[in-house]
This record gives structure tokens, C-alpha cells and sequence, in this order.
């Protein structure tokens, strides 16, 4: 399929995980993307990996002045811009008691200034046929224990995309929400292990954990004029877990 053909993407936490496989998605398709992190030794993998059609862009999307580096060198090499995968995230368990404000802040720096700004730096670059997509989380529809920083943000993320809809009315630019469960990425095999990803897939109706290369694929499609009637939606890609 070239449901991308010509067309130019951004893509936040783009060095690994759901970020790097909606790059390698995005690209297979068509498309000439821009991956943005933290890490630049990630990004350098990545960019070995997705080939001549990748660029990265090293910063953080708190960072107003990282976020202005990143759309310079875009417009510098591609002059307009038509997909934004808000992906860069954040998040760590932290019970009721003990929640502290700077866990706050740094939950809500990346997953809610950061995809504000994320976007309303992009908007300059995009025009009508543009796609945003927010990664949002079933954490953000079921709650998750421990997680109130993190579920919460992630229900403003949701927000966001009914909010930004109705202020986009007009400009043909299109925003929905991509809303994972538990997926494999690196971190996360790393973090839980064998076991705790069982116990993880066994939360779901399909039991087991997504593979990231599952969740690139959808962002593929609202990334597309395949979901061109869509915008303020949510599209859970959860194996079933916030729905039952």
C-alpha cells in the first residue's frame, strides 16, 4: 500500500517502542518521517533501521525551544508538514498517599504541555488533508491503580482531541486519539518480564499483549484518507481491555 505517498510526518517518541513501528509503518507506505526523542543513541538505531525517508531530531516535547528545532528542520527540508503522531509519553506508578507534585509535573509536562505544544507548533506547517493523532491509553477510560498522574493525563489527552476538533473546524485538518492497552515495547518487556507480560495479556479478551508493529498500523490508517470522515475520535487498540 502508498496510502502515504508524498506525504511528510513527525512522529514524537519516535526512537523506539510505537513510535519507532509507526515510523517503519508510516515510511512502507510512503511517507518521509521525522522521528523526535530524547535519546539520541535510540535515534541513530532507528534511523539506521528506517532507511533514507527518516530523520531525527534529538529533544524533549517539554521543550518549547526542542519543539521549534524540530518544525525548523522540517520546514527546512520539506516546507510543509502533513501527519503529527503525538506519542511522546510518560508515566510511573505512584498509590494514592504518596503522590508527590514534581511526579505531577513531569507526568503532565510530557503527556499534556507536551502534546499541546506538540501540535501547536505543527499547525503553521499543515493545511487541509493534515492528520494529528494523540496516543492516548485505556488507562485513560478504566483508570489504573496506582497511575493517577498518568490515567489522568491521558483522559486530558482524550480531551484534547474533542477540543481541538471543533477549534480545526474549517481548516480540514483532521485529530483523533489512538488509545493503546498493554503493549510490548522495549521498555515495557524489560520493565515486567516474562511473567508480568502474561499477566498483562491475560487482562485481555485476546490474551496476550500487542506487538508496537499492531498499533503502527492504525496509526497508519488515521494517519490516511482511509479514515478521512473521522476526527474527534478515539480508537482503542486495547485486545478488548477498557471496553468490557
Amino acid at each position: 500500500m502508498n496510502r502515504l505517498n508524498g506525504k511528510t510526518a513527525v512522529i514524537t517518541g519516535g526512537g523506539t517502542g510505537i513510535g519507532r513501528a509507526a515510523a517503519k509503518r508510516f515510511i512502507e507506505e510512503g511517507a518521509f518521517v521525522f522521528i523526535f526523542g530524547r535519546r539520541q543513541e535510540a535515534l541513530d538505531a532507528a534511523v539506521a533501521d528506517l532507511g533514507p525517508n527518516a530523520r531525527a531530531v534529538t529533544g524533549s516535547v517539554s521543550n518549547l525551544a526542542d519543539l521549534d528545532r524540530l518544525y525548523a528542520a522540517v520546514k527546512a527540508e520539506r516546507g510543509t508538514l502533513d501527519i503529527v503522531f503525538a506519542n511522546a509519553g510518560a508515566g510511573s506508578p505512584l498509590p494514592l498517599g504518596q503522590i508527590t507534585a514534581e511526579h505531577i509535573d513531569d507526568t503532565f509536562d510530557t503527556n499534556v504541555k507536551g502534546t499541546i505544544f506538540t501540535v501547536q507548533k505543527a499547525l503553521p506547517l499543515m493545511g487541509s488533508g493534515g492528520s494529528i493523532i494523540l496516543t492516548g491509553s485505556s488507562a485513560g477510560t478504566t483508570g489504573a491503580p496506582g497511575f493517577t498522574a498518568y490515567s489522568a493525563s491521558k483522559a486530558a489527552v482524550r480531551n484534547l482531541a474533542r477540543t481541538w476538533a471543533e477549534d480545526l473546524k474549517g481548516t480540514g485538518i483532521r485529530v483523533n486519539v489512538l488509545s493503546p492497552g498493554a503493549t510490548a515495547t522495549e521498555l515495557a518487556k524489560e520493565a515486567l518480564g516474562e511473567e508480568g507480560q502474561k499477566a498483562y495479556g491475560a487482562m485481555t479478551p485476546l490474551q496476550r499483549m500487542a506487538d508496537p508493529a499492531e498499533i503502527g498500523a492504525v496509526a497508519a490508517f488515521l494517519a490516511s484518507a482511509d479514515s478521512s470522515f473521522m476526527t474527534a475520535s478515539e480508537v482503542a487498540v486495547d485486545g478488548g481491555l477498557a471496553q468490557l
